[in-house]
């Protein structure tokens, strides 16, 4: 067995992940009924995204680089960051997270921690991602739109919570913005390559999925 981590916390390529395809999977069961309509259920709580970043190889160099990085992570054994080209930021694509960009909770006076996540959609249809590899460095944090300094908060990784070192007041907003990663494994046990396809043009398949931490 081994003694390494279940998660390794290093990035995928970033040349490569910027060129990958996927996005987000749902699992929905649905049963016709005989009077034609549906009855349909949700298996998961959280979509689970899915990833082919073959498609973001544009060279040797590249290909090696994923050979180096599919070895160290002993295959499917070890997760690890992925960047997702469609959605990484707290914010839409090409503008910079702020501190007010995602609301994680109202404060009680007592609670200190609150869930990272990022809202997709409004009101009582809003799905709450849970987000677990946010970029540290990326992190801001704002009770009632007031901007905390760095020393005011972290990051428990093992929870995906943001820890206040003061709990907020009672209706105070508690936001962030940030920039995130996905925690994903390869989706297979073998890298397929051949020197002579990728020069005809056949770029390998290399399946990546979500995992949960």
């Amino acid at each position: 067995m081994s003694e390494l981590s279940s998660f390794h916390d290093v990035r995928f390529p970033l040349a490569v992940s910027f060129g990958a395809t996927g996005g987000p999977e749902r699992r929905n069961e649905i049963v016709s009924l005989t009077s034609g309509r549906e009855k349909r259920n949700a298996r998961f709580s959280q979509s689970r995204h899915v990833y082919d970043a073959g498609t973001g190889v544009k060279s040797l160099e590249d290909l090696h680089d994923v050979l180096v990085f599919f070895e160290a992570r002993r295959g499917s054994l070890h997760a690890f960051r992925f960047r997702d080209p469609f959605d990484m930021k707290s914010c839409r694509p090409q503008a910079i997270p702020s501190p007010t960009d995602q609301l994680l909770g109202v404060g009680d006076g007592t609670a200190s921690r609150f869930k990272l996540v990022k809202s997709y959609g409004t009101g009582q249809d809003a799905y709450l991602r849970l987000i677990w590899k946010p970029v540290l460095s990326s992190l801001q944090v704002a009770v009632d739109a007031a901007e905390l300094d760095a020393g005011d908060f972290t990051f428990d990784d093992a929870t995906g919570e943001i820890v206040l070192q003061q709990a907020p007041a009672t209706q105070a907003a508690v936001t962030a913005g940030f920039e995130f990663d996905v925690p994903v494994r390869f989706d297979t046990e073998r890298m397929s390559m051949s020197l002579t396809a990728f020069k005809a043009g056949q770029i390998p398949s290399i399946p990546l999925v979500e995992v949960q931490l």
